[in-house]
């Protein structure tokens, strides 16, 4: 199991919980609970079936800037997956 913490200042303002709802809903595998009294959005899923990258998107998409909070699960780390050649 996997689960993450995301803030998106602003979320509880305006129509942008349905925003972002309309955005996360397209990710399979991805459940999510929003905490509108602290603009918070707690995610988990059985496996890495979606990126970090697709969750920020739509994030943006519903006009918002996440914030990841706390320790990031090895799984769902940005940056490049190349190998070291030894």
């Amino acid at each position: 199991m996997i689960e993450f913490e995301i803030y998106a200042e602003g979320l509880r303002e305006g129509d942008r919980i349905m925003q972002l709802d309309s955005q996360l809903g397209t990710l399979n595998g991805l459940r999510y609970q929003i905490d509108r009294n602290h603009d918070m959005v707690y995610f988990e899923m059985e496996e890495a079936t979606v990126t970090l990258n697709q969750v920020y998107d739509g994030f943006r998409r519903a006009s918002l800037e996440p914030t990841f909070v706390g320790q990031m699960p090895p799984e769902l780390e940005m940056g490049n997956r190349t190998q070291k050649i030894t």
